[in-house]
C-alpha cells in the first residue's frame, strides 16, 4: 500500500481535515479522508455520481459523538482514480475491504447510501469479520433493474454542463455538498467522473439482485428509508421479512439523499440504534 496527503480546498471543516491516498491491489488510488476520534469507527460510502466530502455534515456529528469517521471516493469517483480497469461490485467490496484493513478500522460501523449501502451490504455478507454493524440508507437488495443504466445515462445527460458558478450547479443538483463535488475547469465547474464509468458501474444491478447476500448478513443492521425517497416500501418490507432483526427508520422530509436532506435526524437514528447495539452486547 502506498500513501500520500494533500490538502482539500472547499468548505472550511475541510481544511483541518486532510485528503490522503491509499494504493489498492489492482492499482487504484482511493482518496479517503480519516477524522479522528477515540470511540467506534464509522467507514462512510456515498452513492453513484456522488463524493467523500457529502458526508461533512454527517461525519461532524459522527465526530462530535466519538467516534472516529473515515469517508473515501468510490472508485472512478472525485480524486480516486478516474477510470479503473474494473467497476464491478466485487471491485467496489474489495476497496473497503482495503481501507478496513490498511487503515486498521475494524471492527468498523458501515454507513453506506444508495450504491456505497449496496456495496457495504455486499461487504457484511462476504466479509463479515471486519463489520461491526450496517447502516443501509436507502439502500437493499432489489433487483433485477435492466432499466437502470440507461435511467443513469439519460440522468447525466440532463446536467446543463458546464456550470457556471457554484451557486448554479446547487441549483440543479439540489444540494451545496453535491456541488463542492465539481471541479474547476477552462469553461466552468464539471464533475469529476465520466458519465460512461458511471453506467459501467450499475450495469450489475441492471441484471441481477442480491437477496441470498441480505439474507446471511448476521451483523445488527438498520434501514433508514427517506420518506419521498426512491427506495419501494415493498422491498424494505421483504428485508424485514427475510432479516426479522432489522431496525428500520423512516425520516420525514427527506428524499433519496436522507444524508443531505435531513443529517440530524439521521444521525440521531443512528446514534439511538448504536447505543441500543452497545447495550444488547454488554449483556
Amino acid at each position: 500500500m502506498t500513501r500520500t496527503t494533500t490538502h482539500p480546498t472547499g468548505a472550511a471543516e475541510h481544511l483541518t481535515t486532510p485528503t490522503a491516498h491509499l494504493t489498492t491491489g489492482d492499482g487504484i488510488r482511493l482518496a479517503y479522508r480519516d477524522r479522528p476520534g477515540s470511540g467506534s469507527t464509522v467507514l462512510l460510502l456515498h452513492g453513484l455520481a456522488g463524493h467523500l466530502g457529502e458526508w461533512d455534515d454527517l461525519a461532524g456529528r459522527l465526530r462530535s459523538a466519538g467516534h472516529r469517521v473515515v469517508a473515501y471516493d468510490a472508485r472512478g469517483h472525485g480524486e480516486s482514480t478516474r477510470r479503473p480497469a474494473s467497476v464491478s461490485r466485487a471491485a467496489h467490496v474489495e476497496d473497503a475491504v482495503t481501507l478496513l484493513r490498511d487503515l486498521h478500522l475494524a471492527p468498523a460501523i458501515l454507513i453506506g447510501q444508495s450504491m456505497g449501502g449496496h456495496t457495504a451490504m455486499l461487504l457484511a455478507a462476504d466479509h463479515p469479520e471486519p463489520v461491526r454493524s450496517l447502516v443501509l440508507v436507502e439502500a437493499g437488495p432489489a433487483g433485477p433493474h435492466p432499466e437502470l443504466p440507461g435511467t443513469i445515462a439519460l440522468w447525466l445527460e440532463s446536467w446543463p454542463l458546464p456550470f457556471a458558478s457554484l451557486a448554479a450547479a446547487t441549483d440543479f443538483l439540489g444540494h451545496e455538498a453535491w456541488a463542492r463535488g465539481l471541479e474547476k475547469s477552462a469553461d466552468g465547474l464539471r464533475p469529476r467522473f465520466d458519465r460512461d464509468t458511471l453506467v459501467a458501474t450499475a450495469a450489475e444491478l441492471a441484471a441481477d439482485g442480491y437477496w441470498p447476500q441480505w439474507s446471511r448478513i448476521r451483523c445488527p443492521t438498520l434501514l433508514v428509508r427517506g420518506a419521498s425517497g426512491t427506495m419501494k416500501p415493498a422491498e424494505a418490507a421483504e428485508m424485514l421479512n427475510r432479516r426479522p432483526d432489522t431496525r428500520t427508520a423512516v425520516v420525514p422530509g427527506a428524499a433519496h439523499d436522507v444524508h443531505l436532506d435531513q443529517p440530524e435526524p439521521l444521525h440521531s437514528h443512528i446514534e439511538r440504534f448504536l447505543a441500543d447495539e452497545s447495550t444488547r452486547r454488554g449483556r
